[in-house]
């Protein structure tokens, strides 16, 4: 078959042969991709990202299966990246959400909301827990660790690079 022949090509950088695996199964993939999206704009952009990377990792191809199906597993690789990335910026919206509510409650009742605070609600849940049980309520790493179930040394990680990230924040060591 062709194919065998243009992915041989394209290996060896031949732009044409990209080009003739590009028109043969660009339409494929929108298709695959507007089934999985429900969108066809982000079906069209997930399937030039998808090709974009083939051209970077076509030496990783190794006709063990179709061609057709390694495109596939790239799209779908992108689309749950995608998503990922989605839910994480989902996350972070509503623990700002949260934090300015927070703050809002706590000006309304005339108690104290610091910059300290506001550092600490950038932070992400994994970092600002570590943090709140060393410094604000004692607790050794060991004692961290049981409590959150990641041992010892991860949360004396987190501690240090959340603290690094508040000082940062908070302006503090400027010079």
């Amino acid at each position: 078959m062709e194919e065998r022949k243009w992915i041989k090509q394209a290996k060896k950088g031949d732009h044409e042969a990209f080009a003739r695996l590009f028109r043969e199964h660009y339409p494929f993939l929108v298709k695959y991709l507007i089934k999985v999206t429900m969108n066809r704009d982000q079906a069209e952009e997930l399937a030039q990202e998808t090709m974009a990377k083939c051209v970077e990792k076509i030496h990783q191809y190794n006709g063990k299966s179709k061609f057709s199906s390694w495109l596939i597993s790239i799209a779908t690789n992108r689309y749950i990246d995608l998503q990922r990335k989605k839910n994480r910026e989902k996350d972070w919206q509503k623990e700002e959400m949260n934090a300015r509510k927070l703050k809002w409650e706590l000006e309304s009742r005339n108690e104290e909301w610091n910059d300290v605070l506001s550092a600490l609600s950038t932070l992400s849940e994994d970092i600002r827990l570590p943090i709140i049980l060393k410094h604000y309520y004692g607790y050794s790493y060991e004692e961290i660790g049981h409590m959150t179930d990641i041992p010892p040394g991860t949360v004396k990680s987190r501690v240090h690079h959340g603290i690094n990230r508040l000082r940062k924040e908070l302006k503090i060591d400027e010079k």
